[in-house]
């Protein structure tokens, strides 16, 4: 059996998107999955370089924490992508895809082989824009853009394939981070051109990850919220921050496979 594939695409960077990324890759871990991660992006290498920051703290400290084999691809063809994608993910439940915040060819076709695809957004008209046009006037939806017609017509063709091929159907999620710096009429309108939107090209909509200092300290050391026994002392807002992790992996509705878990890391704080 295939790993279950998931990307994390978005066009624009500074969406949380890589963040996202490396604390689902762990959660899963966490909860007994055996998960690989493919860094699409060689020039930030963002989800790279905290996973290699992770494995450096486990060496520096003498610890063990759940982790995720990963890689950087540095090549020049998409055959070359099938195959890195082919040999990490052997014997793995998930294989995660982060793509670079801009048009690429690679993070096309990595998009439209998703059983799971995560774009992030953070709430506002400016990431709108990259899977819809809104009237000036009205902030009704005039109009697909590019990118939501690409993965608009991949979904197609992967719900033709599914029962010849036995392929999983594609499940876009919209994950919306950041929202409390949202201005309350903004999020109105937002709320009704996302709503609006996801009925016709088919996404679901999750709340996603707040603006937090705490995401960038963790950073150099590759520990996530998870990690609750490295971290110190946690202020009300890593309580807080770790439940929004609880309901984004909730929302995104992922095939669990059925095995220990390494702690209740997920479980409600008591």
């Amino acid at each position: 059996m295939s790993p279950h594939r998931i990307v994390f695409a978005n066009e624009k960077g500074g969406t949380g998107k890589s963040t996202t990324a490396v604390h689902v890759a762990i959660a899963l871990a966490y909860q007994g999955a055996k998960v690989a991660a493919i860094d699409l992006d060689p020039r930030q290498r963002t989800l790279h370089r905290y996973l290699e920051n992770r494995a450096e703290t486990e060496k520096r400290r003498g610890i063990t924490l759940p982790n995720a084999r990963f890689d950087v691809f540095n090549g020049t063809t998409v055959a070359e992508l099938d195959a890195m994608a082919q040999e990490l993910g052997e014997g793995q439940d998930f294989l995660l895809f982060d793509t670079p915040g801009r048009d690429d060819d690679f993070a096309r076709h990595a998009a439209t082989t998703a059983d799971t695809l995560v774009t992030p957004l953070n709430d506002s008209f400016v990431d709108f824009d990259l899977i819809g046009q809104v009237d000036a006037e009205t902030f009704k939806v005039r109009r697909l853009s590019f990118y939501a017609e690409l993965i608009w017509e991949a979904r197609k063709k992967r719900a033709m394939a599914t029962i010849r091929d036995q392929r999983r159907e594609m499940d876009w999620v919209v994950v919306r981070n950041r929202t409390q710096h949202v201005e309350a009429r903004n999020m109105r309108r937002l709320d009704g051109a996302l709503t609006e939107l996801s009925k016709r090209v088919g996404f679901r909509i999750a709340n996603g990850l707040s603006e937090r200092v705490i995401y960038r300290e963790l950073f150099p050391s590759g520990l996530t919220l998870l990690d609750k026994g490295h971290l110190g002392e946690l202020g009300t807002s890593h309580l807080v921050a770790r439940q929004e992790l609880r309901a984004l992996l909730a929302g995104l509705n992922l095939p669990m496979p059925a095995r220990p878990q390494a702690e209740m890391a997920l479980a409600p704080e008591g």
